[in-house]
């Protein structure tokens, strides 16, 4: 039978401040336990696996006989990203934080994206994503000119009402201000913010965002996989994190739900290879609005359709769950990411369930995956599986 890997990232479940989180910024940081507070919180199903049994959840209340192979992992690279994060997954440990624009974007990105585009630009500053569109959304309406932030994060961010500025056409503007932003401004993402609404300060975000990243510098485990003949099916925003590179084939979805009804449909494909789900609710709708009970349902709502997964699970299958960083929606100091601990549970009948430990980098996870689907792996990291 044919083996296959079922990587599930669940976006900013971060189980515990690093050791270096004060160097971020962040301080006594642990999505968890936060979420764990919340009475909405329930994983029942996760708890069975070794989640709370992993080093440092003392907190929590573990399982006497995991079902799984558990661990944390730390983060080798020097950022708490998306890109970077899922990159060192992928085997790319990155040592230098990619730029962040703390007050906003020189002239020399500017002038040359204002030309490329022919629009003005408006806020280029830090700035929380529904609050910029709140503030700023009535003079773009009224001008045309578009909303340029950023974060504490390596993002170049457009917001422009669908109505003023196309979906497609705000995809354009983005591609073109990823082909501006290399070398010094190479920034991880440029992403897409479309919005609606109907003025004075009453916008929201829609679903249609898209992030245009930049390309990875060296091969990851799904080029590997693919030059191997391995199949790699991706889920989300997976596709744009790695700038489409290394994939067989991939789907966006709307939001957690619809990533994991496209996971199970993926799991009917008789496919030897990695199918590679990223699930973004928990970061992009909560970690960062600092919901704390919102982000509790939403992990609530995975525990429950874990089931339905493993039920899908062919006897050679793996099942991979895991982080790219921390989001700590209980954390006041800011609405960024917060750098942490990464969950790892690994789960299939050819895994011995155990205490794996903390791992030094996340990069054990693509090195696992490539050497459990018959590669001599080409990427860093060390073999979990006994």
């Amino acid at each position: 039978m044919s083996r296959r890997v079922i990587l599930i990232v669940l976006d900013s479940f971060g189980v515990g401040e690093l050791p270096d989180a004060a160097d971020f910024g962040d301080f006594d940081v642990n999505t968890i336990r936060s979420c764990s507070k919340s009475s909405f919180f329930n994983m029942p199903n996760m708890k069975k696996m070794g989640l709370f049994n992993i080093d440092g959840l003392d907190f929590l209340e573990g399982e006497p006989e995991p079902a799984a192979l558990y661990a944390r992992c730390m983060e080798a690279s020097k950022g708490k990203d998306t890109t970077i994060g899922h990159w060192e997954i992928a085997g790319i440990i990155t040592p230098n934080p990619m730029p962040t624009y703390p007050d906003g974007f020189p002239d020399e990105v500017l002038e040359p994206f204002k030309k490329a585009v022919g629009r003005g630009v408006l806020c280029n500053l830090p700035y929380s994503g529904t609050e910029v569109i709140n503030r700023y959304g009535d003079e773009h309406v009224k001008t045309g000119d578009l909303i340029v932030y950023t974060s504490a994060d390596s993002v170049f961010q457009i917001a422009a009402h669908e109505d003023i500025v196309p979906p497609e056409q705000l995809y354009e503007y983005c591609r073109a201000a990823r082909r501006i932003l290399t070398g010094k401004h190479g920034v991880g993402r440029v992403i897409a913010r479309p919005f609606v609404g109907s003025g004075n300060g009453h916008y929201e975000r829609t679903s249609r965002r898209h992030d245009f990243s930049i390309e990875p510098p060296e091969d990851t485990m799904m080029d590997e996989l693919l030059r191997a003949g391995k199949t790699v099916l991706s889920v989300g925003k997976i596709h744009d994190i790695f700038a489409g590179r290394g994939m067989s084939e991939f789907v966006y979805t709307s939001g957690n739900a619809e990533g994991i009804d496209r996971t199970l449909e993926y799991m009917e494909r008789d496919i030897e290879g990695l199918i590679f789900t990223n699930l973004v609710d928990y970061d992009m709708l909560y970690g960062h609005r600092r919901d704390v009970d919102g982000y509790a349902k939403a992990l609530s709502y995975f525990d429950e359709r874990l089931p339905e997964i493993t039920s899908r699970m062919r006897d050679d299958d793996i099942l991979i769950m895991t982080a790219d960083h921390g989001c700590d929606p209980a954390y006041k100091k800011s609405t960024d990411h917060t750098r942490e601990y990464i969950p790892l549970i690994i789960y299939g009948k050819n895994v011995e369930p155990g205490n794996a430990g903390t791992r030094s980098t996340y990069a054990d996870i693509g090195y696992t995956v490539e050497k459990y689907l018959g590669l001599r792996p080409g990427i860093k990291g060390s073999y979990l599986l006994n």
